[in-house]
């Protein structure tokens, strides 16, 4: 459908207040059943115009599923004429110029790998587009956004088969940029600031912050054409778009943690950073084994490690053999595991001060230990002769990185109190727990919570301790508030 052509909508029904609320809350129950009163259209029209299955508006209109995909919205949007605007989107294409047909698809459709999807202009499209969304949503909205299904499986691999591919060439653009390279170092600089709130505090009310100036990198690339630049606006648009899928998952926003992630890997990708595409793909693999999805966890890291592997510095590599040594653990390849851990010994040995990028300094002795321990606890769990060595790592990633690392310290204190529980030191685990507990309560990390929600168990059954039972009151407390 070109701009030619009317939508099948009047002007005076996108105009009922009604229809603007209900589009303005994604509350497409509401809008699809204004449409066809007021509208005139039907069930199957709508459905063929926005590209859905009649039984699929069926189940919207009845209640039954909410729309929570970025890409199901721009069909709608661009199926009935409805304004960017109206529904939390950059102006559609047939907005912006009206000489030039639509395309038949959006830069939002992440099921195929097609060349047009890695081109940069998509991706600068689905940085727009996903942040005014985010900007837009309310309660409402953010719920059905946190039960939205991430995508796994092959779906979502083909979805990243382009990541292998050169970047396409950007677009010739007449347009004249605003900004140079002392504008794109402060932008890096705030994009450090903002990873290191994540890493401190796990997100929250921040998170609109980084998507703010996420948008802010989006619009200025729209306009902008020195390659150098250019290039390195992208980059720290992958930066900001790791960050905020972070900061997504840590808030429960599963679907939304995974839309940024693809668009991070989308801009590292035009951006020319293999490196930091790599780190993208490994934070997906996380996201898949807390998922419990090992095989697709592994076959991502793998991805990274093809991708990567003339770029990568030893810290990355050993980072990505962590993860690999993570989805062998899940799968209970014991062997695969202690020989992948031993990989990521030895790549770190080899790292030095100052020979890669910030982002992934982090990834230091006390890192290992940590994520060692941590695959340690979950083999424990089965089989409970690994919980001393799972406590031993964890101790030493506590000793050298401190409350300082925020997150990770909350989440290496419920480990180490598990480890006691396993081991049946109920004095050390109700000790730990307190720590834990209160390493907690400093972060708005909902996976600190999550975790903090597995030990709660461990602290029921047992034979009646008022030393257990404060313990047990204290994690209550903080998981109902």
């Amino acid at each position: 459908m070109d701009a030619a052509t009317p939508g099948p909508l009047a002007p005076e029904v996108l105009e009922r207040d009604d229809l603007k609320r209900a589009l303005a809350e994604h509350d497409f129950a509401a809008a699809f059943s204004l449409i066809k009163k007021w509208g005139g259209l039907s069930q199957n029209r709508i459905a063929a115009a926005c590209q859905l299955t009649p039984g699929k508006v069926s189940t919207i209109i009845s209640g039954q599923q909410q729309v929570t995909s970025f890409e199901v919205i721009c069909r709608i949007a661009d199926g009935l004429r409805i304004p960017g605007r109206m529904v939390g989107l950059a102006d559609r294409s047939w907005e912006r110029q009206p000489d030039t047909p639509d395309p038949p698809t959006t830069p939002l459709d992440t099921r195929s790998s097609d060349d047009a999807h890695w081109r940069p202009t998509a991706t600068v499209q689905l940085a727009t587009d996903m942040t005014r969304s985010d900007f837009v949503m309310d309660r409402r909205a953010a719920t059905r956004a946190m039960v939205g299904a991430a995508m796994s499986g092959a779906a979502l691999l083909d979805s990243l088969e382009g990541w292998l591919q050169p970047a396409p060439p950007a677009e010739a653009t007449h347009r004249r940029g605003r900004v140079g390279q002392r504008e794109v170092k402060e932008l890096e600089a705030t994009a450090r600031a903002f990873r290191a709130w994540d890493h401190r505090f796990g997100g929250g009310l921040r998170r609109k912050a980084v998507v703010g100036q996420l948008n802010e990198v989006a619009g200025h690339l729209e306009e902008h054409q020195e390659p150098a630049v250019e290039q390195g606006l992208f980059r720290v648009m992958a930066f900001l778009g790791g960050t905020a899928a972070t900061m997504a998952w840590g808030s429960g926003l599963q679907k939304q943690a995974q839309d940024y992630y693809m668009l991070a890997l989308r801009a590292a990708h035009a951006g020319g950073d293999a490196t930091f595409g790599a780190n993208v793909l490994a934070g997906m693999a996380r996201q898949m084994l807390y998922r419990d999805r090992p095989q697709d966890a592994l076959e991502l890291v793998h991805l990274a490690q093809k991708g990567a592997r003339k770029a990568a510095g030893p810290r990355v590599l050993a980072m990505l053999h962590t993860r690999e040594a993570w989805a062998y653990a899940a799968m209970g390849r014991a062997a695969a595991f202690r020989r992948a851990t031993s990989e990521a010994a030895e790549a770190l040995a080899e790292a030095g001060a100052g020979e890669e990028p910030y982002w992934i300094t982090y990834f230091d002795e006390a890192e290992l230990a940590g994520v060692t321990g941590g695959r340690l606890l979950d083999m424990a769990r089965s089989e409970p002769q690994h919980a001393e060595a799972a406590a031993a790592n964890i101790r030493s990633a506590l000793t050298t990185r401190g409350a300082e690392a925020g997150r990770s310290h909350a989440l290496d204190l419920i480990g180490l109190a598990e480890c006691h529980f396993l081991m049946g030191d109920m004095t050390g685990a109700v000790e730990q727990t307190h720590h834990a507990v209160d390493a907690a309560a400093r972060t708005r990390s909902t996976r600190v919570r999550a975790q903090l929600g597995q030990l709660y168990p461990y602290t029921v059954g047992r034979p009646t301790s008022r030393t257990v039972g404060e313990a047990r009151a204290r994690i209550r407390e903080l998981l109902s508030s």
